[in-house]
């Protein structure tokens, strides 16, 4: 497996490892709606989280959130409403980025809670 698949593997499973410590209840893992694909989805009390996991070894080359371009925002909304309408899920829901960047520990880990919205 390339290198920054390990990373972005270890990203996720440090990112989830976050979320549980605070509270939240992760539910999936890399749920695919066609090619686009929702990295974590996770409730917190009563709100279901839609999480985009990015990781870094270092952040040379800009801050870790950054790499969410408009087009990624645009495919999680897009993977999310089918989320949404194929289990019918009726209860708040919000988007969150969680950034992981380090070679080893300690990571650093940020939690932008709330990082965009969607219509629909």
């Amino acid at each position: 497996m390339a290198e920054h698949n390990l990373l972005g593997n270890k990203g996720e499973m440090l990112a989830s490892r976050y979320l549980m410590d605070k509270g939240f209840a992760v539910l999936r893992y890399n749920w695919k709606s066609g090619h686009k694909e929702i990295d974590l989805i996770a409730c917190e009390r009563d709100t279901l989280v839609f999480v985009e996991v990015k990781s870094r070894s270092d952040e040379e080359f800009g801050n870790a959130y950054d790499a969410v371009t408009p087009q990624k925002i645009r495919n999680l909304i897009s993977a999310a409403e089918a989320y949404v309408m194929k289990y019918k899920i009726d209860t708040p829901y919000r988007f969150d980025i969680v950034t992981v960047v380090g070679k080893c520990e300690p990571y650093r880990i940020e939690h932008i809670r709330d990082a965009f919205h969607a219509t629909w």
